[in-house]
C-alpha cells in the first residue's frame, strides 16, 4: 500500500497508509440468537439528474446488488428507511418502486426483509389525523403486497398535527388494525430528525417510555417489535424491560449497539441499524460468535467498529447517509460517489478522510487496494496533491 495525503481537518495534510487488511465477506447464514437488519442506502444513477428537489433516479442494478451483499452476510434488509434517504431525497414513487423490486428479490431467495411505512407522500396543505391514517394505510398496502414486514416509521406529518398523546394512540391504533401481519414500530429521536420533537405527545422521551409500552401492550398481537433510535442506552433498556413477552426491542442506537445487542441478565436488544450496512462482514461475524457463546470474540469484532460508527453518525447525525454511501463506493458496491438529492456533498473532505482511517482500523474495507485507488482519485479531484 502507498501513502495517501489526507486532510487532517486542521488545515494540514498528513500521510496515511492503509493497513492492507481486507474484511472477510464470505457468505454466512443468519444468526440464531439475534435478529439483525441492516438499513440499506440507495445508489444514485450518476448519469441521471439527482439534484436537490428532483425526483430520485436510482442505479437499480447496484442498489439491488447491495441488498444481496447484506443478505449474503446473513443480515436482514431494512428497506426504504432513513438510510435510504426517506425525507432527504427519496420521493414516494421511487420508494414504492424500491419496495416492490426489493420485495421480489427477497421472495426469490427467501430472505428477511422489512420495509418502511410512512406518510411522506402527503400534501402538506391537507394534513389532519384522518389523512395521516389514510397515508399510512396507502403505504402499508404497498409493503404488504411486497411480502415484507412493515416498519411503521415516525411521521413528520403526525408530529405536526397531533395535539396530545391520545392523538398518537388514535392514529397508531387505526394503523395497526389495518396490518395483515405484525409490524415493527419505529421511534426516531431528534438527533436523526429534528421535526420529530415531542413525538408520542410528550415533551421528552423519558416521559413517553411507559405510554409507548402501554400502547404496544394494548396491541401486542399486531406488534412484532419496536426499533428505538434515541441514542440513549438507559431509555432503550428501560423500554425493553417493559415490553410484553414476545415483542422485540430492535436497537437503532448506532453509538452503543455492541452492549445493547449483547444485553444483560434481564434481556437483550435485536438490531436494526444503519451502521450494519457499513460494517456488514464484521457485524455478521460478531453475531456468529455470539451464537457460539464466544462473547470475547463478539466484542473483539464489534467494538473496533464503534469509533467508525460514532464518526459516521456525528452531528448533524441525519447526514450519516453520506458516510454509508462513501464506504459503499470505497468497497466497490457502486461505480461513483453520488447520492440522490446531491447529498454526497453533505460531508466535507476531512470528514471523509477520517471515515477512511476509521474504516481501515475497524477492518471494514473489503478491498483496500480499490479503496486506496478511489480515495486517491477523490483527493486529486478535490485539489489535494498526491
Amino acid at each position: 500500500m502507498n501513502a495517501l495525503n489526507l486532510p487532517s481537518g486542521e488545515g494540514t495534510i498528513v500521510p496515511y497508509t492503509l493497513s492492507g487488511a481486507a474484511a472477510d465477506a464470505s457468505p454466512l447464514p443468519p444468526a440464531r440468537l439475534r435478529t439483525a437488519y441492516a438499513a440499506a442506502h440507495v445508489v444514485a444513477d450518476p448519469c441521471a439528474v439527482n439534484a436537490p428537489g428532483a425526483p430520485a433516479a436510482l442505479d437499480w442494478e447496484a442498489t439491488l446488488a447491495f441488498r444481496h451483499h447484506l443478505w449474503d452476510q446473513g443480515l436482514g434488509v431494512a428497506e426504504a428507511m432513513d438510510t435510504a434517504q426517506r425525507g432527504m431525497g427519496l420521493d414516494w414513487p421511487a420508494t414504492a418502486e424500491l419496495i416492490r423490486r426489493t420485495g421480489a428479490q427477497a421472495r426469490d431467495r427467501g430472505a428477511l426483509l422489512a420495509c418502511g411505512v410512512n406518510t411522506d407522500h402527503l400534501e402538506s396543505s391537507h394534513v389532519d389525523l384522518e389523512s395521516v391514517i389514510t397515508a399510512y394505510g396507502e403505504q402499508l398496502e404497498v409493503v404488504q403486497e411486497a411480502g415484507a414486514t412493515p416498519i411503521v416509521m415516525a411521521s413528520r406529518a403526525l408530529a405536526a398535527v397531533a395535539e396530545s398523546p391520545e392523538d398518537y394512540a388514535r392514529v397508531y391504533s387505526a394503523v395497526l388494525k389495518r396490518a395483515e401481519r405484525p409490524v415493527i414500530l419505529h421511534w426516531l429521536g431528534t438527533a436523526f430528525d429534528p421535526a420529530l420533537a415531542g413525538y408520542w405527545g410528550y415533551d421528552s422521551p423519558e416521559e413517553a417510555i411507559e405510554p409507548v409500552a402501554e400502547l404496544i401492550a394494548a396491541h401486542a398481537d399486531h406488534v412484532e417489535g419496536i426499533k428505538v433510535s434515541l441514542l440513549e442506552t438507559a431509555l432503550e433498556v428501560r423500554l425493553r424491560r417493559l415490553l410484553p413477552s414476545g415483542v422485540r426491542l430492535y436497537t437503532g442506537d448506532d453509538f452503543h449497539y455492541p452492549e445493547l445487542v449483547l444485553g444483560d441478565e434481564h434481556g437483550h436488544s435485536h438490531a436494526l441499524l444503519g451502521v450494519f450496512a457499513a460494517i456488514a462482514p464484521a457485524a455478521a461475524r460478531a453475531l456468529a460468535a455470539l451464537d457460539r457463546g464466544d462473547t470475547d470474540g463478539y466484542r473483539a469484532l464489534l467494538e473496533p467498529t464503534v469509533p467508525l460508527a460514532r464518526h459516521l453518525f456525528s452531528a448533524p447525525t441525519y447526514y450519516y447517509k453520506t458516510g454509508i454511501a462513501f464506504l459503499a463506493w470505497l468497497n466497490g458496491h457502486q461505480k461513483g460517489f453520488h447520492m440522490v438529492g446531491g447529498l454526497h456533498s453533505a460531508r466535507d473532505l476531512p470528514h471523509l478522510a477520517q471515515t477512511l482511517r476509521l474504516a481501515d482500523a475497524a477492518g471494514a474495507l473489503s478491498d483496500p487496494a480499490l479503496a486506496e485507488e478511489r480515495m486517491r482519485a477523490l483527493l486529486r479531484v478535490s485539489g489535494v496533491d498526491q
